[in-house]
């Protein structure tokens, strides 16, 4: 037996890469109150990590609205994220690091979100625009997390087979994402819990991952005898 070599590291971005889930808080609180409501943290962190539309849905249903239009909430939040993004994108504890070690190595990487694309061109300003050799949004597939299609689709874009890759996750529905499509998973803990998981390593932040790590998260392959 011998170890598999990592084919491409597939990253999340909000949370994981990027603290940006606390603009995201900013946003869906000033969303509720010109809703003349109040969002509650449970409804909150059933959104981390989800489609927009499904946030809608969790915000409306919490505000008793469900008669409120989507799509008017999303604009609002793609219009004021936006403006956050800007002036306030701060990398999480050693994901850039990680990230440029992995560059530095020739490995292939995606970037694999939920968000939209208008708002991830945005964050590419502080993520840098060579950092990703392809990047799957929210809104470019079929399905969002935590259907494992947007992994699957980085891996075919990439040409790499998705159980040679390693996701970076800080969610819920990213981690089921990931681990649906195949790819080993590394966890960083965000604002979601985190429950421990088969095919799982979690850690409190990535200042303690290095490629090794990485390459250790995949099962070893068997070599003919």
């Amino acid at each position: 037996m011998t170890t598999k070599s990592v084919a491409a590291v597939l990253f999340d971005m909000d949370g994981t890469l990027v603290d940006s889930e606390k603009l995201w808080d900013t946003a869906m609180t000033e969303l509720a109150t010109e809703y003349g409501g109040v969002l509650s943290p449970q409804a909150r962190m059933a959104m981390v990590g989800s489609a927009m539309a499904t946030s809608m849905r969790i915000l409306h249903d919490d505000l008793g609205q469900p008669w409120r239009d989507p799509a008017e909430g999303i604009a609002f939040l793609h219009r004021r994220v936006a403006e956050l993004f800007v002036g306030g994108l701060e990398w999480r504890p050693g994901a850039l690091a990680l990230l440029r070690a992995v560059r530095a190595a020739g490995i292939p990487t995606a970037l694999v979100t939920s968000t939209a694309r208008q708002l991830v061109e945005v964050a590419l300003d502080t993520l840098g625009r060579d950092s990703f050799d392809v990047v799957v949004c929210g809104d470019e597939v079929g399905a969002a997390k935590p259907d494992p299609e947007p992994y699957v689709t980085a891996a075919r874009m990439l040409g790499v087979p998705v159980d040679r890759c390693v996701a970076i996750e800080d969610s819920p529905s990213g981690v089921a994402s990931a681990l649906a499509a195949g790819a080993a998973v590394l966890a960083v803990r965000g604002e979601a819990p985190l429950d421990p998981a088969l095919g799982v390593r979690l850690l409190e932040t990535l200042t303690a991952a290095d490629l090794d790590l990485l390459t250790s998260l995949l099962t070893p392959l068997e070599l003919p005898r």
